[in-house]
């Protein structure tokens, strides 16, 4: 079966017990830790940072750790959350003027490598970088807040990213973020996503193992339809 990953936002989590909260969703069957970086500059909200990243790993959070820098600029962060403990990071074009070197910073300090697109943001970036991209990021909500609700546009940029990747026959994670939950899983994963950001969609439910098994069961659903 086509391999989905559940990447469960943090930011939705208690923060008094970061590591325990990220322990539970882990042995309840989520794949990744979806760390988000907010910088009150490039967004309006302020988050966690390298430290954080660092205190999870010694909880022994031993899962990939997928940063998102929601900051600007970024390149004097990317060693420090690579230092920490971070398995990709990925940021928004916005956010630097040369973005291969930036992608080439993140890959020179071992992480992988990983471009976010707002969803009024361009994908004509992708046409002379996509070959140097571990994930590619489409934001379904204007990022800054968690609770937002899925905007339904993100389906076409799907489509068209996915498309694309397949044609370039490139080993490349899609990756959605914002409003993604039990009840639109499905379908984002037809559109062609094979990761999936899900924040509040877990953690506002007491039984992580119970929506977590319902939200595979969605996808296992999907994979199906794809397939017939």
């Amino acid at each position: 079966m086509k391999n989905f990953l559940l990447a469960p936002s943090i930011l939705s989590a208690d923060f008094a017990c970061l590591g325990e909260e990220s322990k539970k969703v882990i042995d309840a069957g989520c794949d990744w830790i979806h760390f988000d970086v907010m910088d009150n500059h490039y967004v309006p909200n302020l988050t966690m940072g390298p430290m954080i990243l660092k205190s999870l790993r010694n909880y022994n959070i031993n899962v990939p750790i997928d940063v998102h820098l929601m900051t600007k600029p970024v390149d004097n962060l990317i060693p420090q959350f690579a230092k920490a403990g971070a398995s990709f990071i990925t940021f928004h074009p916005e956010s630097t003027q040369h973005i291969d070197r930036t992608l080439n910073l993140i890959k020179e300090n071992g992480c992988k490598a990983g471009l976010a697109f707002n969803p009024s943001t361009s994908l004509n970036f992708l046409d002379y970088i996509i070959d140097k991209l571990d994930l590619i990021l489409l934001m379904s909500v204007n990022p800054g807040f968690s609770n937002q609700s899925f905007l339904p546009s993100t389906f076409n940029k799907l489509r068209e990213v996915r498309k694309l990747i397949d044609l370039n026959s490139l080993d490349i994670f899609l990756e959605v973020d914002g409003g993604v939950k039990l009840e639109n899983v499905s379908e984002i994963a037809y559109s062609g996503a094979n990761v999936f950001v899900i924040g509040s969609g877990i953690f506002d439910y007491p039984d992580h193992q119970k929506i977590i098994k319902n939200i595979r069961q969605e996808l296992k659903y999907s994979y199906f339809k794809s397939i017939h």
